[in-house]
């Protein structure tokens, strides 16, 4: 059985272009949903192997200090970016980023 990083892995790895997702999110399909700061340590980890652009906080915030090459990276996909974040129409009703 794959352990938590391995999972997290696979849902990142996973992600289509122009998909976004909250790191808790990652954390919930990879089958622990109160690790999200885990799967930020994952994508610190391995994030050169991973799309790690398409991870963002609950509130749509990019990665503080790789705001603009993540941005460069979601507009390259068709994602909009304003003020380090994630456009609201990439979040749901209860305002976490999400396209799944």
């Amino acid at each position: 059985m794959a352990g938590f990083s391995d999972r997290v892995v696979e849902v990142v790895a996973g992600t289509r272009p122009g998909e976004v997702l909250a790191y808790g999110e990652v954390a919930a399909e990879a089958g622990n949903p109160a690790a999200a700061r885990a799967v930020g340590r994952v994508l610190r980890a391995r994030g050169a192997e991973l799309p790690w652009w398409r991870i963002v906080t609950a509130g749509g915030r990019l990665v503080p200090g790789l705001e603009v090459e993540q941005a460069g990276r979601l507009a390259a996909e068709g994602v909009t970016c304003r003020g380090g974040r994630v456009s609201a129409a990439r979040c749901g009703d209860d305002g976490t980023a999400t396209t799944r």
